[in-house]
């Protein structure tokens, strides 16, 4: 086998409901985050994985828990969100009318982290689990998920804009089979619901 990141998006919450950016404020799963975060389940159990990390703030250890593998669980702090500082809680809209055209994936956030600093932890979590083998759940936020991806595959972080991702959505990075020297994206924001005997549980047969 080789490596496959598993990265799931905690469940929904209050502010992710509304949109205002959630990093390091500790916000538990609405009821329908929950209940998305049951649906994991379903295709998950069926995946052996050699390592299942979870991000310290509770909106992801409890939608790692509902999902089935609390019991395997490690805290991993590189995995937490992107620390918004001033711009915590804030929406987009309203801080670009301070800001015209802020984007945290160019600009940071004042008090908070920069993007070289977001870049700075994923890669540094992306050269921790390299020497491993198998399939590894990465329980995770919308925001650093989309620069771990980016950093996968060797984009920038401003790059990670274009990488949508809903709540309590798995994808996974892998390798491609032909070419095992390639990084890839091999599904993304795919949604718990649409998950259940899916054809990608297994890796794809090199052709």
């Amino acid at each position: 086998m080789t490596l496959r990141l598993y990265i799931i998006r905690h469940g929904e919450t209050e502010w992710s409901l509304s949109g205002q950016h959630t990093g390091r404020t500790d916000l538990p799963l609405t009821a329908h985050g929950e209940e998305e975060a049951r649906g994991l389940q379903l295709w998950l159990r069926h995946i052996r994985f050699a390592r299942v990390l979870t991000s310290p703030l509770q909106r992801a250890r409890r939608t790692c828990e509902l999902a089935g593998l609390g019991a395997a669980a490690e805290v991993e702090p590189d995995l937490a969100e992107w620390a918004y500082g001033d711009y915590e809680g804030q929406l987009s809209r309203d801080i670009r009318k301070e800001r015209p055209g802020w984007s945290v994936f160019r600009d940071g956030c004042p008090n908070g982290e920069m993007p070289d600093q977001v870049a700075a932890r994923a890669e540094r979590l992306i050269d921790r689990l390299g020497g491993l083998d198998g399939s590894v759940a990465l329980f995770s936020h919308g925001q650093f998920s989309r620069v771990l991806a980016a950093q996968w595959i060797g984009l920038t972080v401003v790059k990670a804009q274009h990488f949508a991702l809903g709540t309590a959505a798995l994808s996974i990075l892998s390798f491609d089979p032909a070419h095992p020297e390639v990084r890839v994206i091999e599904l993304w924001n795919a949604a718990s619901a649409a998950l259940a005997g899916s054809a990608v549980a297994e890796p794809a047969k090199p052709r």
